[in-house]
């Protein structure tokens, strides 16, 4: 397989920059109006300027205005940023070494730039604060839930970290705050069906084969209010969450299950109260046994 072309053009903000493949024929005679049909929701007169001002960038150099459209070619360029909401939470970091960082992501930070979010998330924050250019994370959290996320200091490691996430060599604890129902026989496995489907923000259960499963134990309740300690044994999206709320205690603060809710990007007054706790493996470069824990604290049990 041949190896993917590097950027010629740096980090700017913590962030790469784009890169687009073209495709192996087309009817355009110019990039320019191969871009102006392929990136719909930037001006043409956006790309115009780019090209211009030499923003745009092929494997030599800088592209400009009347460059010829080369089939199967790379081009780079660094994205307008959006206008983004400050997130008034900082991440914390638990532990660093020449490989991994393991840091401790706050509630409504994304782990990684994604449409609205790109600037104010974990990894862009902490390659600038750390100084770490080619950090990566070997999983995400979603964007509400706070605590552990593993990230790769060099890109070399990243596939042996991701690896062990994707063969469940991962130990993950979870704690959750949720309504208390005395008639709820725990500890239980829940096991389920989950299907997130592109363009649907929640995901959903389904009758089939199950591809999700939880071991879910009450830890403690006071006040009508339960601290539940949560095992993923698989990482479907919102898998905790659909499976607190499928068993009548949906977590407190939860947007999205049973019911969604909309919430103002700006409103940080009511975080989800779900923090993934632990993180414990066999650290696949050195071997050694690892396990970490979140400092962050649930203010609904606080």
């Amino acid at each position: 397989m041949r190896r993917k072309p590097s950027s010629p053009l740096p980090q700017r903000n913590g962030l790469d920059a784009a890169r687009l493949k073209l495709p192996p024929e087309g009817h355009w005679a110019l990039l320019r109006d191969h871009l102006v049909e392929r990136l719909p929701r930037v001006a043409a007169e956006r790309i115009d300027e780019m090209l211009r001002e030499e923003r745009i960038w092929g494997v030599t150099g800088p592209l400009g205005i009347d460059t010829p459209f080369v089939p199967d070619s790379y081009i780079w360029f660094h994205r307008d940023l959006p206008v983004e909401v400050p997130v008034p939470f900082e991440v914390g970091v638990v532990y660093r070494d020449e490989n991994i960082v393991i840091a401790d992501k706050p509630h409504f930070l994304a782990t990684i730039p994604r449409g609205r979010h790109i600037m104010q998330t974990a990894l862009v924050k902490l390659r600038d604060s750390l100084g770490l250019p080619d950090l990566s994370p070997a999983h995400r959290l979603d964007r509400v839930t706070a605590g552990l996320v593993l990230f790769v200091v060099r890109r070399e490691l990243r596939g042996k970290y991701q690896t062990m996430f994707r063969d469940r060599a991962v130990r993950k604890e979870y704690e959750a705050i949720a309504g208390y129902d005395p008639a709820l026989e725990l500890p239980r496995v829940v096991r389920s069906r989950i299907i997130k489907e592109r363009g649907i923000i929640t995901a959903f259960e389904v009758d089939g084969e199950p591809n999700a499963e939880t071991h879910v134990s009450l830890v403690e309740h006071r006040n009508g209010l339960g601290r539940y300690h949560l095992k993923p044994l698989t990482g479907r999206t919102h898998q905790l969450r659909l499976h607190m709320s499928g068993l009548g205690v949906p977590i407190v603060n939860d947007d999205f299950y049973p019911v969604l809710h909309e919430r103002p990007l700006d409103d940080f007054s009511s975080p989800l109260q779900l923090l993934a706790r632990t993180l414990s493996f066999v650290d696949p470069v050195t071997g050694e046994e690892r396990c970490f824990t979140s400092g962050l604290k649930l203010s609904a049990w606080s």
